[in-house]
């Protein structure tokens, strides 16, 4: 894997690290002392690389704000989905002109009020794989097991008026096996009667950044960032690696 691989550089006494075959081998002091942008070829050692676990250089990046931000946990997600529970689900929300809903009980001993809210579109179910659901007073294993069977899955919570997200410190949207995140700082949620415009469409595809869109929400992309220190006997560089 990568990281044995990056050991592995380390140990070696020299690595070939950019290859521009057509450009002799230039000292890192030559390109601490020039000018950018400029391709070199160099042969040098890899000293040190962070973070050390290659998990932890996935990062979540603003491109509005620019700001990074790390990756949240599952507790997270776990602790906002239970504390969510706490709002029983409005039933004057549900079976709306867009979406259709379905509410029961836990046979625990919580006896935990869950609803599910199936989007329509002209006036029909779609298959199970084009289908967007919203999930009420779910857990963390109940959600799960929905994006296993449905294209995508929003926690939602009811208020008087509307559903509505949850924090923004959870993600907004799951699809398959990938969360989506929202901005807090560039965010500004919409009520979740927008996304009704999606389901009128001629064939709505539930995309991440439209539904981020309708929804007001500045959606957070996953980069990836190491910083490695290079060395070649005349001289150190630092590189920084930030890439989609």
């Amino acid at each position: 894997d990568f990281e044995s691989y990056l050991q592995r550089c380390q140990q070696l006494p020299v690595t070939v690290l950019t290859d521009h075959q057509d450009l002799s081998n230039t000292e890192l002091k030559t390109i601490m002392n020039s000018t950018v942008p400029k391709e070199y070829r160099i042969r040098a050692k890899l000293r040190t690389y962070k973070p050390q676990k290659l998990h932890q250089s996935v990062k979540l990046h603003c491109s509005k704000c620019k700001s990074l931000q790390e990756v949240p946990d599952g507790d997270d997600f776990d602790f906002i989905l239970k504390d969510s529970a706490a709002t029983a689900p409005n039933p004057e929300l549900h079976d709306t002109s867009w979406y259709d809903s379905v509410m029961w009980s836990t046979q625990d001993q919580k006896q935990r009020k869950i609803a599910i809210h199936f989007v329509r579109h002209d006036e029909m179910l779609q298959q199970p794989e084009d289908t967007l659901v919203m999930i009420e007073g779910g857990t963390l294993k109940e959600v799960w097991k929905l994006t296993k069977r449905f294209k995508c899955v929003i926690p939602v919570k009811s208020t008087q008026d509307d559903l509505e997200l949850l924090d923004l410190s959870a993600p907004f949207l799951l699809q398959g096996n990938v969360k989506y995140y929202g901005c807090k700082q560039c965010s500004t949620p919409k009520p979740i009667k927008n996304l009704s415009s999606i389901a009128a469409e001629e064939r709505p595809s539930w995309e991440p950044t439209e539904i981020a869109q309708a929804l007001g929400i500045e959606l957070l992309q996953y980069v990836f960032i190491m910083k490695f220190t290079l060395v070649d006997g005349k001289g150190a560089l630092n590189v920084y690696l930030f890439d989609y």
